[in-house]
């Protein structure tokens, strides 16, 4: 299912690579993503998901229960399924070597428009010298539903994200 089809409602995760993945990883990587979408359960119950990749570093890997109670389009997955997608992001990193990053580092758009990333002591000394600013594009790995990413807050200048109360940006 293409993202665009996905309720607003839906559970987000963003994983990040340490690296960029080259063009046959990310496609391999796709593949593998769109196996298991199409099978995706939570206790035996049927999962909707929607996954791409985006600038070679992140995976948006999003997902709702068609069957949720109430009528609810919330994405109502247990730990069970979400451990499923889990172990599909682990072992392709397994076979691949690239490794999904934590929370604390920084993704962020350079003046190239390349993504980086840096740990927050690095991003910090960053912005203390100029080299990143408020203008500066970053990357939210919390978001946590379809809506917030339709709505931008993925992807954003750091002026309106939580990284300008987090660092001395100008």
């Amino acid at each position: 299912m293409p993202f665009s089809d996905m309720p607003d409602a839906a559970r987000l995760w963003v994983y990040a690579a340490d690296r960029p993945l080259s063009d046959d990883e990310e496609k391999a990587l796709t593949d593998r993503l769109e196996d298991f979408l199409s099978d995706w359960t939570s206790h035996g119950r049927p999962v909707e998901g929607a996954a791409e990749v985006r600038d070679g570093r992140f995976v948006l890997l999003a997902a709702h229960r068609p069957d949720a109670e109430n009528g609810s389009t919330n994405a109502d997955v247990s730990g069970c399924g979400i451990d499923a997608s889990v172990h599909v992001l682990e072992s392709f990193a397994d076979e691949t070597g690239v490794e999904w990053e934590s929370g604390l580092r920084v993704f962020y758009r350079n003046a190239d428009g390349a993504v980086r990333s840096a740990g927050r002591p690095a991003f910090a000394e960053r912005a203390q010298r100029g080299e990143v600013d408020a203008a500066t594009s970053v990357f939210d790995l919390s978001v946590d539903t379809v809506a917030d990413l339709r709505a931008g807050r993925f992807e954003r200048p750091a002026a309106t994200s939580w990284h300008a109360e987090a660092f001395p940006l100008s």
